[in-house]
């Protein structure tokens, strides 16, 4: 639903912020007075093609912003989501800048869009009937959503789309186990060869860190004996020694502690030293005697390298990589072994999913057949009751072709399906592009709108040229299909027409002022006795006429308690 919607410097707009209610609003005003703006402004702002020619005079940009509320629209939401595009308590901003230079920004929320952005997101939450192009009832994709949803066929069409996603899918892996036998049986001999190559080498994770800390260990055990031949040396109790030394320090001081007992601490501290340096020591001794130096065993340190090696060329960086090469090959082998196998098993499940699709596809025709006859019939009386007597409206289902030239089934089933319209008697049927009455395209959609309004998704209707070569009876029916439609959906409605604008929930006038030499557009809501004088404007262009006022009041009145039936 649009809750507010700002202009700056659109046409002769300079700055106009315009609220918008729940259910119908209707935009009045005389000729010229710039309701058009309104609706060029919204169109701008839901991706239309901007045009420099409508800046406003003197202005470098025009800017747009719309605040939109899509709470429950899931459509809406999913696009948002999928986009990863926050709604704001369920609201989304929308705004547009143009500038005379053909350049421009869109952004929804704070994310910078497309025009093909906004123009997708928005094609979810408006469509605007007249001369405008964004109207979801002309791509025919819809057409057969709305004929779904009208027949209640939803669910057994996603089930149908689903079994032929899964279907499409089993295919193409039918058909790539089937491709080109060499060279499968080529990838089954690499395979192979690569699961008995690394399985001889029977390698764990971590034997690289291993080996290489071994092979350091034993390239250079001369030098490692050598160190710890001198640090034996160095330590030992041998004359010259560190335990030697640090035995006879620790005699003296026991010496010298017999005269001061400042000593004793120290002798304590070199006899800890003593122990300590002994333990050291020890364990040095302890690795050298166990230290197992062999050139044999450096060979094969050597050898298991170079043959880990070859493998890391081959089949990954790390052991973890090649046992991971390891298990891809034993796939691959295994699903080559039994290929037969996996053919028969794909060409069951191919079977399974084409009697099922095939059968939701039929069911689904003959159902969106019976369907295509009474909604044709409803939006056809629709049409009458809209002024449209002689027109006929078609919805066509014809069975799918595919690219050569024969019937087939697609993800939507065997049908194609499409709305057609002929406005006047004698004309055959054509697509709904075709018409080329602004006037008339609006009351078609209106009719379609109505006989689908609990169905449709799209939560605001904007009507313009609707009332365009009507009037007395056919303008109240209009008015009372919009009033209806406007329990549904919110609607927005330019009119010229006082029969249609007295049922109104919220009426906004817009007129044009001229201050110093420039002219401005302006637009307010009015009620009570301002709606009043309005309505009798729109009946005889004379606002004071006692007879019009009456009148008006009349009209208003009578909607009023149309209203509070309804």
């Amino acid at each position: 639903m649009l809750e507010e919607l700002y202009i700056r410097n659109y046409a002769l707009a300079e700055q106009l912020t315009v609220e918008f209610s729940s259910g119908f609003n209707i935009l009045t005003g005389e000729t010229g007075s710039g309701k058009s703006v309104i609706i060029g402004a919204l169109s701008l702002v839901l991706g239309e093609k901007g045009d420099v020619i409508n800046i406003r005079t003197g202005a470098d940009e025009t800017e747009v912003s719309a605040v939109v509320k899509i709470s429950g629209n899931t459509e809406a939401e999913k696009w948002l989501e999928d986009h990863d595009i926050p709604a704001d308590e369920g609201r989304v901003i929308l705004r547009r800048v143009l500038k005379n230079t053909g350049r421009g920004s869109i952004y929804i929320q704070s994310v910078p869009a497309t025009k093909n952005d906004i123009s997708e997101f928005t094609s979810l939450l408006f469509d605007i009937h007249g001369q405008h192009e964004h109207q979801s009832l002309l791509s025919v994709e819809n057409h057969r959503k709305l004929l779904d949803s009208f027949a209640g066929l939803e669910k057994t069409a996603e089930s149908l789309t689903a079994d032929f996603i899964s279907l499409s899918n089993i295919k193409k892996e039918y058909q790539k186990l089937m491709t080109d036998e060499r060279e499968m049986l080529r990838e089954a001999d690499i395979a192979a060869f690569a699961v008995r190559e690394i399985e001889q080498a029977k390698l764990h994770p971590g034997e690289i860190e291993e080996l290489e800390n071994e092979h350091r260990l034993l390239s250079q055990a001369e030098k490692l004996f050598t160190h710890l031949e001198d640090i034996h040396n160095s330590l030992s109790e041998s004359a010259g020694g560190a335990l030697d030394g640090l035995r006879s320090g620790m005699k003296h001081i026991r010496e010298l502690s017999s005269i001061d007992n400042l000593f004793s601490e120290y002798g304590t501290r070199l006899e800890n030293a003593f122990y300590e340096t002994e333990d050291v020591l020890d364990s040095l001794e302890r690795y050298r005697n166990n230290f197992d130096f062999s050139p044999e065993k450096l060979e094969a340190c050597d050898e298991r390298l170079g043959e880990i090696m070859k493998l890391r060329k081959k089949y990954g960086d790390t052991i973890e990589e090649i046992l991971e090469f390891l298990e891809e090959s034993r796939r691959k082998v295994s699903n080559i072994e039994n290929r037969e196998e996996l053919k028969a098993e794909y060409s069951e499940r191919i079977g399974l999913l084409e009697k099922s699709v095939l059968g939701q596809a039929s069911e689904l025709s003959k159902k969106r057949k019976e369907a295509a006859l009474k909604l044709q019939a409803e939006i056809q009386s629709q049409l009458k009751a809209l002024g449209m007597p002689k027109a006929e409206f078609r919805v066509l289902v014809e069975q799918r072709l595919g690219e050569n030239g024969r019937p087939s089934c697609g993800i939507n089933g065997f049908d194609s399906i499409e709305f057609l319209i002929s406005p006047n008697q004698g004309e055959p049927p054509k697509r709904l592009k075709s018409i080329a009455s602004g006037g008339e395209i609006s009351r078609v959609m209106l009719a379609i709108k109505s006989v689908l309004a609990d169905k449709d998704s799209v939560d605001c209707l904007v009507f313009d040229e609707i009332d365009s070569g009507i009037g007395g009876e056919i303008a109240v029916a209009v008015g009372e299909h919009l009033y209806k439609l406007s329990k549904y959906k919110q609607i927005l409605c330019i009119t010229h027409l006082a029969s249609i604008a007295v049922r109104a929930d919220n009426h906004i006038r817009v007129c044009k002022n001229s201050v110093s030499g420039r002219t401005f557009t302006e637009i307010r809501a009015v009620s009570g006795e301002e709606r009043k004088i309005e309505i009798a404007r729109m009946l005889s262009g004379d606002t004071n006429a006692d007879v019009s006022l009456k009148h008006a009041e009349e009209l208003l009145m009578k909607a009023s308690g149309g209203q509070e039936e309804s």
